[in-house]
């Protein structure tokens, strides 16, 4: 693995490997007004460009009173700024640039996702009666949820021409504005639409588009220079400092602001949109909390680059005691030693740094917020503990054990009483192209007044992200919020520069994992309490159950010992044990019966890979996909190594010690990868035979991983094979009860002939019986489970 192409820091060469050649018409099309699907960003002419002729966010349409030509218009300025940003890059090539850390898709793919979203959407409520482009329709719906600093998987797509998309683009243009201008639920004195409405999808689309436009822009910033140039409709920068006056080291009260603690009151504070507030909102907002805060003070600014640079200059970033383990773990892969939109010039020793923006490079400007990831704002609080507490020691004050962390979701709510701010102050809706100074709203008052409170960057948290009381999914996305309520995703507050529409409201509720760069910095706290912070239980969370060990020895065990040591008691049929192989087996059957030449078999769920290496005995290729990484982790030691031991429990604390082996020869043909099955990756399609073992009812979107079967990328090819097991263990810590199958209340149908009826219009049902299986939890107490088994064949 190449130093390089590992650490943020180091620019690249412009010319990168791309996945494909791009035609030189592409790079025609990219200077011309043809580039432009829908408005040019002129004045005038389009929504939200100013005199000058840069380009802002209109706010968010009230979906009471709105208007045609006022949704129009934000549409326009929606797919414009779409446009705009991307009409940033240098030249065709870097559409296919592959991100240095390989965890994103290029920027191919948000150059279409967004108008796939709005195709895919309009469809599922009856806007729409087909797709405009089946094929990419299903290979951009899906994007990637970095799982892990180091998931190499990703980024073997062969993606379409440029000149295709710019074609596609053209078309949903035409729809979405013939949807506009025709859909009568937008006519004069309309309803108030509603998240049930079918209308409603259209203002998602919107709000997804703009989503987008942020997380694209990050992409782009943490491109080499050479591979962008500033749009001429960017907004203009708030420079600070200029080539002529950059100065190291910089110095407090001159080139970034004193940054004062401010007391704050406790107080009860009421979290949650209300349902009949008319703006568009995503399902995560919704829902109730009353929390207790108690007193805190909390930084009157977000920590600025000035402050983040004495960690770094003082060599405290790279000391591990400040770090998290996590933390820690991700800061030595990625070998970083600053912030990665720091730009390092001359010896590292001196720290002279320069300012990536996403266009520009620029002087570091001190007095800007200081935009880092999770990980390294956590060390921040850490060292600033430590520093902060042997500074009061010695003036012989009284607070020297004073801890600082980050805020939590309802200190920010709290913080809000003190805000003296107008929306307009704030650094919102691209006011300006990147962040600008801290407290610039506040000005020179000395007043207990929070700066930045919104905008600028958004604010890490110390709560993961989490439902409100009353939380229910959309019907019309069930899979935006609900997989990522598992334990490995901060929240994040407050907007960025490049914020707009829903992201710009106070009600915005985002998330991302610890590792992800957005445009995100922090401000530090300190109490004596917790500050109401939200933690998701492991024993609710979908995954983090799994990287227990006593669940990793359970599910090797299941996968892997004896039948005699499953199922020690022979007043018990030993048939019962083995499910894994069981569920190969009834796969391999298949195939002979079916005469499918053996050649790719993808086990989604695999766990252990008890199924996989079964299959890997028949099958010349297998990817074995699951969500764990320590089952992935156990799975390739065994394929590494041949053997693996593993401890069974007996009674009590007492195990004895057993040793998994397998056939190496066989086990080279399997991929082990960690995925998410409500989210496979776009370039998994048309395999041979598709196993899901006791799978579908432990996800929190149980049709976003059935709809990828089929399809014109459907993961299974035509006649095909899927082999389904599945025991219908519905619960709400893992799928939402309004997802199920069946087993509601109010359910017509069972769980069983709802999947029936789910799968039939593309699979032929081949054999369904019941299949039983026995989990050992000790040597005295087994779970005995009987899943339905059901063989499909692609029609």
């Amino acid at each position: 693995m190449e130093v390089e192409k590992m650490n943020p820091q180091a620019e690249l060469s412009a010319v990168a490997p791309s996945i494909r050649a791009v035609p030189m018409s592409a790079d025609t099309l990219m200077r011309s007004r043809d580039w432009w699907t829908g408005l040019k960003p002129e004045p005038g002419s389009c929504p939200g460009v100013d005199a000058e002729g840069k380009i802002h966010s209109l706010p968010i349409p009230n979906l009471a009173d709105c208007t045609r030509a006022s949704v129009q218009e934000y549409f326009d300025n929606s797919w414009t700024l779409t446009e705009v940003l991307l009409s940033g890059l240098a030249s065709p090539d870097v559409f296919y640039r592959v991100p240095y850390h390989g965890l994103r898709h290029p920027l191919v793919f948000y150059y279409v996702h967004q108008a796939v979203l709005y195709v895919n959407k309009l469809r599922l409520a009856g806007l729409i009666p087909s797709a405009v482009n089946a094929e990419f329709e299903s290979l951009f719906e899906t994007g990637v949820d970095e799982m892990s600093w180091d998931d190499m998987s990703k980024n073997t797509m062969q993606w379409p021409e440029l000149t295709e998309l710019h074609n596609y683009r053209k078309q949903v243009y035409r729809l979405i504005t013939k949807i506009i201008a025709e859909h009568e639920g937008l006519n004069e004195g309309h309803a108030p639409i509603r998240p049930l409405d079918p209308l409603w999808t259209l203002f998602m689309g919107f709000e997804h588009e703009r989503i987008h436009l942020e997380t694209s822009s990050v992409l782009i910033r943490e491109l080499p220079i050479e591979c962008v140039r500033r749009p001429e409709a960017w907004p203009n920068l708030h420079l600070d400092v200029s080539d002529s006056d950059s100065v190291f080291p910089p110095i407090e009260g001159r080139d970034y602001p004193t940054n004062k603690m401010i007391s704050v009151d406790a107080g009860t504070v009421d979290i949650g949109k209300p349902v009949d507030a008319p703006f568009f909102g995503w399902d995560n907002e919704y829902g109730h909390r009353l929390a207790k805060v108690g007193a805190f003070r909390a930084s009157q600014n977000l920590i600025s680059n000035g402050e983040f640079y004495k960690f770094v200059a003082s060599g405290s970033y790279l000391e591990q005691r400040f770090w998290s383990t996590q933390g820690w773990k991700w800061r030595s892969f990625r070998n970083t030693k600053f912030p990665t939109f720091w730009k390092l010039e001359g010896p590292s020793g001196l720290h002279h740094y320069k300012l990536r923006t996403c266009f520009e490079l620029v002087p570091m400007q001190w007095s800007w917020p200081a935009v880092v990831n999770f990980y390294e704002a956590e060390a921040y609080c850490k060292w600033k503990s430590e520093t902060d507490k042997y500074a009061t020691a010695e003036s012989n004050k009284d607070d020297s054990t004073k801890q600082y962390r980050l805020i939590t979701e309802a200190e920010h709510h709290r913080l809000r009483t003190l805000n003296k701010s107008e929306p307009a102050q704030f650094n919102l809706n691209l006011a300006s192209g990147a962040e600008r100074p801290v407290g610039l709203d506040v000005g020179t008052s000395n007043d207990e007044h929070p700066g930045d409170l919104f905008g600028n960057v958004w604010q890490w948290c110390e709560d993961e992200f989490n439902p409100l009381d009353g939380f229910t999914v959309n019907k019309f996305y069930d899979d935006f919020s609900v997989p990522c309520f598992d334990g490995e995703h901060q929240m994040i507050l407050g907007g960025s520069f490049i914020s707009t529409g829903d992201e710009a409201t106070t009600w915005a509720r985002f998330h991302f994992r610890p590792h992800f760069f957005q445009h995100a910095g922090f401000r530090i706290v300190t109490s004596t309490g917790n500050g109401g912070v939200v933690k998701i239980n492991a024993s609710e969370s979908k995954d983090n159950p799994y990287e227990r060990e006593s669940i990793l020895n359970e599910y090797l065990t299941l996968h892997f010992a004896p039948a005699e040591i499953q199922m020690p008691f022979t007043f018990i049929s030993r048939d019962l044990t083995e499910f894994p192989q069981r569920c190969a087996e009834l796969v391999m059957k298949w195939t002979d019966k079916l005469g499918i030449n053996p050649e790719r078999a993808l086990d989604i769920g695999c766990a252990v890979g008890g199924s996989s290496f079964k299959l890997a005995e028949k099958y010349s290729a297998v990817t074995a996909l699951d969500l764990s990484q320590s089952f992935i982790d156990a799975a390739k030691r065994l394929q590494a190594d041949g053997s693996i031991r593993f401890k069974c429990r007996t009674e009590g604390e007492q195990t004895i010690e057993l040793e998994a082996a397998i056939d190496k020869s066989s086990a080279q043909r399997i991929d082990f990868r960690r995925a998410d099955a409500c989210a496979l990756p776009p370039e998994l399609v048309d395999f041979d035979a598709v196993l899901l073992a006791n799978l579908i009812c432990r996800l929190p979107s149980p049709m976003s991983c059935l709809s990828r079967l089929s399809g014109p990328r459907g993961i299974v090819r035509r006649g095909g094979l899927v082999v389904m097991t599945t025991p219908f263990t519905w619960m709400e810590s893992f799928t939402p009860k309004e997802l199920w199958f069946g087993g509601q209340k109010e359910a017509a149908l069972t769980s069983e002939e709802s999947l029936i009826e789910r799968m039939s219009p593309e699979f032929e049902l081949l054999e369904k019986f019941d299949m039983p299986l026995l989990i050992r939890e000790h040597q005295r107490k087994y779970q005995l489970i009987t899943a339905l088994a059901s063989v499909w064949r692609r029609r």
